[in-house]
């Protein structure tokens, strides 16, 4: 839909995130978001709205987890909230209702934050509905009944391109907080307008940046050419690359909004909200300022640090026992290929600090190869261990090395007559056999130079 210059609208977003928690918001059924589970697995008669059957209390990690992102986000937190009941008539939720923080007369989570310039009007938790396949009728309840939260922008998006970069870095800053699912996504209810031309729209469940950026993309074209005067939601079919009328906008009375009787109140002290806090790390952007006034770090490298928050505090651990620069290649380079290799993330492996700094020392004092560094370091997974030098130390000894060399050239004497008639990959694998004879503990610079001197 092109021809018409497209005009910047007026672009608000209700953001869906899972929490991570080990049970579900009002069950105790497992809380798994593995992609590819045996449906129904994970259930009970509460998450499956079976008749009589009770919520228990709401799950406090769940609780704790919406106020530290509420804080993150610099909203005000309430300190009593109600549950209420949002009714639909949907497949994928039988009770017929959604447990809810918001609504028509509840107090949410949180409110009037601000984020990034963007202005916050609420967040609140909530419980996930089943997961229902319109084409086949099957119902999937492990999702049902897990803990959500729902943040609320106002409309101060007029780009695309402001809205991904903005939610970017709102997920950057909620991986910090290890309160969110990284795993499972987000899901976007976007709302676009243009003043004065069209009505607000409101386009569904978008479940990727791209899509997001698409969808607003076509959806500000349409408004531009076409205008609206009636708001209706539409959904975003990524195949067409169009937005497709659903139905016309409901409004909050459409889904009957009552306090839930079998729900108390969630009344936080301020002493709560406090210790919360109080746990909130440090965000990337401070982390980023940190690492290159405080230890120098170029922004590249910096970079990579701050991308993960495991991996910046680490590292600052590490910078407090020995030279930041010395150690930082050891954790951008060879800490992150150890973490690739074993397919696993920082926190779930156990590398005492004291450990990877003690393996520094020894390369760095010249008493271990930064090849055998490197290949001790493989051997810290699953678990560290102290390191020694005393079995593992480095080969210096000229004439030592110059014993091992003579022998290494008697057995490969093919790549000696190689080397000479000009074939130089000749010399790099008589190195290798140096190394691994010497199980990587000669000193590279010394063998280099015993050999060049035996080949000559």
């Amino acid at each position: 839909m092109k021809g018409v210059e497209q005009m910047n609208g007026m672009i608000g977003l209700e953001i869906h995130t899972y929490l991570v928690t080990k049970e579900k918001l009002f069950c105790k059924c497992k809380a798994s978001r593995e992609r590819g589970l045996k449906p129904n697995i994970y259930i009970c008669p509460i998450c499956t709205g079976q008749p009589g059957a009770k919520p228990m209390l709401p799950n406090k990690s769940a609780v704790e987890k919406a106020v530290m992102i509420g804080l993150m986000l610099g909203c005000t937190i309430n300190n009593q909230t109600v549950w209420q009941r949002k009714h639909y008539d949907w497949p994928d939720m039988p009770k017929g209702y959604q447990n809810t923080l918001s609504g028509t007369h509840a107090i949410p989570t949180g409110v009037d934050g601000k984020f990034f310039g963007i202005r916050i009007s609420s967040m609140h938790l909530e419980e996930d509905p089943a997961s229902w396949n319109p084409d086949t009728g099957e119902i999937d309840y492990n999702r049902s009944g897990l803990p959500l939260v729902e943040i609320v922008t106002e409309p101060d998006f007029s780009t695309s391109e402001e809205v991904i970069d903005w939610l970017k870095k709102l997920l950057h800053n909620m991986a910090y907080l290890k309160c969110v699912d990284s795993n499972a996504g987000i899901k976007v209810d976007v709302n676009v307008s243009i003043p004065g031309k069209s009505e607000r729209v409101e386009i569904k469940n978008i479940n990727s940046l791209e899509n997001i950026g698409k969808a607003i993309e076509y959806e500000l074209d349409r408004q531009s050419q076409e205008g609206g005067k009636v708001r209706e939601t539409r959904r975003y079919d990524d195949v067409s690359g169009k937005t497709i009328v659903m139905r016309t906008k409901e409004g909050q009375a459409d889904y009957r909004f009552i306090s839930d009787p079998d729900l108390q109140d969630i009344v936080l002290s301020k002493n709560f909200v406090k210790e919360i806090e109080s746990r909130i790390p440090e965000p990337p952007e401070k982390k980023l300022e940190k690492l290159i006034k405080k230890y120098k770090i170029d922004k590249k490298n910096a970079e990579i640090l701050a991308k993960n928050i495991d991996i910046v505090e680490f590292f600052e651990k590490v910078a407090e026992k020995i030279d930041a620069q010395f150690a930082l290649p050891w954790i951008t380079i060879e800490l992150l290929r150890f973490l690739n290799y074993n397919n696993k993330k920082l926190d779930e492996v156990q590398i005492d600090v004291e450990h990877f700094v003690l393996l520094l020392r020894l390369v760095k004092d010249g008493k271990i190869t930064p090849l055998k560094g490197k290949e001790i370091l493989n051997k810290f997974y699953p678990k560290s261990f102290m390191p020694s030098a005393e079995s593992e130390g480095k080969i210096s000894d000229a004439g030592e090395l110059e014993k091992i060399a003579r022998e290494v050239m008697e057995k490969n004497m093919k790549a000696v007559e190689d080397y000479k008639k000009g074939e130089s990959k000749s010399f790099d694998f008589l190195m290798g056999q140096i190394m691994a004879v010497t199980k990587k503990r000669a000193d590279f610079k010394v063998a280099r130079e015993v050999l060049q001197k035996l080949l000559k």
